[in-house]
């Protein structure tokens, strides 16, 4: 045993030194030596089995060298949550490979008494009667520190250790490995053997910053009391640990259940429904439960890891590969944190894709808001075990409904699970970012407010693909034709087909993270002393803005593959198609304004060259090649054209000050740089609703300053000089040179958003103030663009969406340009016809005549769906 008793410093050891900066008098402290752990003395039997062992352990050291955590001058008592031999053998294993001091030597100290260095949390009693009971971890931490107490030089510090086998989502090799894989329940010995014979080569074996059980000591409670803290801190540890690894415990769904139902807002609404209903409590709390189960996850570990062994060779089947950016932002900010993760929605592949990336990346994978209609036979019971809850389109009017499902995420939040939906409310079937819905923000910062136990923090996560596998259905419910309801034949069915094909690649994003405190601190300073139960007027515009930043953050996350600059290219032209050497070009260009003018620094573009695009898209079979002597032809199949829209649209928002100071010059040969500016800031507040984009006026005006000099170096415009008493004026080339099809190119992009614009202005106009609703006018609006495209040039699919022109009249009416009366018409004054008069520089005579004259007026709508 080590003799505490001071002694003069042996040759070679570190002598009494002062700081250079300590006062004059201060006294010399002798230096601590580091101390050295007496030898091990491990039984002949648990050589044996160590040595047995060896071939069927394989560890993960985390951190990779822990020793860098520990005080090397002090003894260590190591503390492990759980009994077992095998878990003394593996702790054991690791600290040799890691150099630290052996877990089988016998702490300092006679009066410690123990011959190991390592406490347990938790002891299996043993099951027959009459015989001794193991010491509780209660007693063992008692009397280390009573033993502290007693000796004065003795400072053992405790390091916590968690040991996992078979928790490495990287490695899975077998289905059996998967059923006996690490998971919250205290499994017996033979359960345990199995599991490290199928997962002991993928054991994760965690080592926690050692603490000094002097400063446990130093509060100054009575004995009792800091064994009870030590042991309540310690296991709260051990639970943390394993919720991080392998995700939280929800192996008593039945009581969290009854935990909802029996709360006060679930009780109230209970009781209310009850006398709506005019029947009995009882009926009422049958109603309540069923509801409550409808919602509720089940979520169930072995079928987590099952569904990331089953996904493996799907992936590898359809993907070319996923590649993730930005998972250090979410690394870094989760610890601590609820996180609430709010990805893109493009596909049904969105929510299993990044469930496997968190689980591949050791983050738990979180809840999922997922639609009713996914609630099948067998494939919503495997969705519900995987972590799905599933809620109604439509709630409106079903308080008791709203208040079970309000409670269950207030729950969710309360328990620190994380959580995933997505803002838009459905998949997007244009490639845009749809107009974010805030009921499900609503009610997590609602649940927040009720119990604010851990920040929350919002997590965008812009997902993008080569190949969307919904694209042919997304083009069917554009043309009208009614969306198919899911089952499960035409689930497997279009399984079936999808395995057929390859999608090429997919990138996973991760955007700027939006902390809710922080939104909360602008809109209400006081927010904590708020009632949780009411709901205060600031709640409206702090949801509003947090959706909005989601959207925003989602596109500031975009990843620029070689499919979108393609669609980009080929689709402003008349028959998808460009000579290769033109469209080598017009990729260049676009890659050069993503350079030069970047729009965040998350957004990422394809390292490859414009020749290699072209290449890469022959080989996934998005283009196709015409040969000829003057020059091959490249383009899109006819088929496929179409859809190429939808790929454009996912980076639309990129090329926004290109396009629109390319459209400035369509109609118009030269221009001043202040009055593209001064038009650029005029119809900003409309493109910045349609595309959410990050930038107020002033940011957009400064990056169409940015933009107009990179044309002007790649010799699209040409800047003249300013005079006396003039401005910069900026000219294109006239007729029709390779620049000015470079320019029409980048402004096709934009052009027919302008168009819609055009066509609610007209129809405005064209009947007058105070003859039309807002809804008769997003109909006329819609019959006018659908015949715009019939009549002349085919148009992209969102040309003639509803939903955009809605988004444009709010606008207008949010502007102040158009109000509605009292009869709910909508009604202007002459700063409408101000705006109308800019849009003659950005369309042509010809379209702006063809628009006021296929544009209905309200007496010929009469017949139309919504008149």
């Amino acid at each position: 045993m080590i003799d505490p008793t001071p002694r003069d410093p042996a040759p070679g050891m570190e002598q009494p030194r002062l700081p250079l900066d300590a006062p004059a008098g201060t006294a010399l402290v002798p230096a601590r030596p580091p101390y050295v752990a007496p030898p091990p003395r491990p039984s002949l039997w648990r050589r044996f089995l160590g040595q047995l062992l060896e071939p069927w352990i394989a560890l993960k050291r985390e951190p990779a060298q822990p020793a860098a955590l520990l005080d090397p001058a002090r003894p260590v008592c190591y503390v492990v949550e759980h009994h077992g031999l095998s878990n003394a053998l593996i702790l054991e294993r690791a600290c040799r490979e890691a150099g630290l001091p052996s877990p089988l030597s016998p702490l300092p100290h006679e009066a410690v008494g123990r011959r190991r260095s390592y406490v347990v949390m938790s002891q299996r009693r043993r099951p027959v009667s009459g015989r001794p009971v193991p010491r509780t971890q209660q007693e063992g931490l008692a009397r280390l520190l009573d033993c502290h107490l007693a000796h004065p030089d003795l400072d053992v510090q405790l390091v916590p250790v968690s040991i996992f086998v078979g928790r490495a989502p990287d490695r899975q090799t077998g289905w059996f490995q998967v059923l006996f894989s690490e998971n919250w329940a205290i499994v017996g010995r033979f359960r345990r053997l199995l599991a490290i014979l199928l997962n002991g080569r993928n054991t994760i074996v965690q080592f926690s910053p050692a603490f000094p059980v002097r400063d446990i000591l130093a509060e100054g409670l009575p004995p009792e009391r800091s064994v009870r803290k030590l042991g309540r801190v310690l296991r709260a540890h051990f639970r943390r640990i394993r919720a991080a690894v392998i995700g939280p415990d929800l192996s008593h769904r039945r009581l969290f259940i009854d935990r909802i139902l029996d709360s006060e807002p679930v009780r109230r609404a209970i009781d209310d429904q009850a006398r709506r209903d005019n029947t009995t409590r009882e009926e009422a709390w049958k109603k309540a439960h069923a509801f409550a189960w409808e919602i509720a996850a089940d979520y169930s570990h072995p079928v987590v890891r099952s569904l990331s062994f089953l996904l493996t060779p799907f992936w590898n089947r359809m993907y070319d590969g996923v590649t993730v950016r930005h998972m250090e932002t979410l690394k870094e900010v989760a610890p601590g944190h609820e996180v609430v993760y709010t990805p893109s929605h493009r596909s049904h592949i969105d929510y299993l894709l990044l469930s496997y990336i968190l689980y591949g990346r050791g983050v738990v994978p979180p809840h999922i808001v997922a639609g009713v209609n996914l609630n099948m036979p067998v494939i919503g019971s495997l969705l519900r075990r995987g972590g799905a809850f599933f809620i109604r389109r439509s709630i409106r009017g079903n308080a008791l409904y709203s208040t079970v499902l309000s409670e269950y995420v207030a729950q969710l939040i309360g328990e620190g699970f994380s959580i995933e939906y997505f803002v838009e409310g459905g998949r997007s079937r244009t490639g845009r970012m749809l107009a974010p819905k805030g009921g499900m923000v609503s009610m997590t910062v609602r649940a927040f407010l009720r119990a604010p136990r851990r920040p929350v923090v919002f997590v965008p996560v812009y997902i993008g693909y080569e190949k969307v596998m919904e694209g042919e259905s997304y083009l069917d419910e554009l043309t009208g034709r009614p969306k198919q309801k899911e089952t499960v034949w035409a689930l497997l069915k279009g399984v079936a087909g999808i395995l057929r094909r390859r999608y090429g690649k997919v990138a996973l994003s991760f955007g700027e993270p939006i902390h809710l405190d922080e939104v909360l601190a602008r809109h209400a300073p006081g927010w904590k002393d708020a009632d949780p139960d009411a709901k205060p007027e600031w709640l409206g515009g702090a949801v509003d803005e947090i959706a909005e930043r989601i959207v925003v953050n989602i596109n500031s996350a975009a990843d620029v593959n070689p499919v979108n600059l393609l669609a980009l290219a080929l689709l402003a032209t008349p028959r998808r198609a460009m000579g290769e050497a033109d469209l080598v070009a017009q990729l260049a260009l676009a890659k050069t304004l993503l350079a030069a003018v970047p729009y965040s620094e998350r957004v990422t573009v394809t390292p490859l060259s414009p020749a290699e695009i072209i290449d890469y898209g022959e080989r996934i079979g998005v283009l196709t090649r015409t040969r000829h002597p003057l020059g091959d032809v490249i383009g899109f199949e006819p088929e496929t054209a179409v859809l190429q829209s939808y790929y454009r649209n996912n980076v639309l928002h990129l090329f926004v000050a290109a396009a629109w100071i390319a459209c400035c010059f369509q109609n118009s040969r030269r221009m001043s740089r202040a009055g593209v500016l001064r038009l650029g800031r005029a119809l900003y507040p409309f493109i910045q609703g349609e595309l959410f984009l990050p930038w107020d006026e002033d940011g957009f005006a400064a990056r169409l300053e940015r933009t107009i000099d990179v044309f002007v170096a790649e010799g699209l415009l040409t800047a003249m000089p300013a005079t006396e008493g003039e401005g910069e004026w900026l000219t294109r080339e006239p007729g029709q040179t390779d620049e000015v099809f470079r320019l029409r190119a980048i402004a096709h992009s934009l052009q027919q958003a302008f168009e819609r614009y055009y066509i609610a202005i007209a129809i405005l106009v064209k009947n007058g103030p105070g003859a039309l609703t807002a809804a008769e006018l997003e109909t006329l609006c819609q019959l006018t663009a659908q015949r715009l495209s019939l009549l002349y040039a085919p148009a992209a699919p969102e040309f003639f969406d509803k939903s955009l022109f809605r988004g444009f009249i709010q606008r207008l009416r949010g502007m102040g340009l158009v109000r509605a009366n009292d009869e709910g018409k909508l009604v202007f004054d002459e700063r409408l016809d101000t705006w109308a008069k800019d849009a003659r520089v950005i369309l042509g005579r010809e379209l702006r005549a063809t628009i006021m004259t296929i544009s209905p007026e309200a007496a010929r709508a009469e017949a139309s769906p919504a008149a």
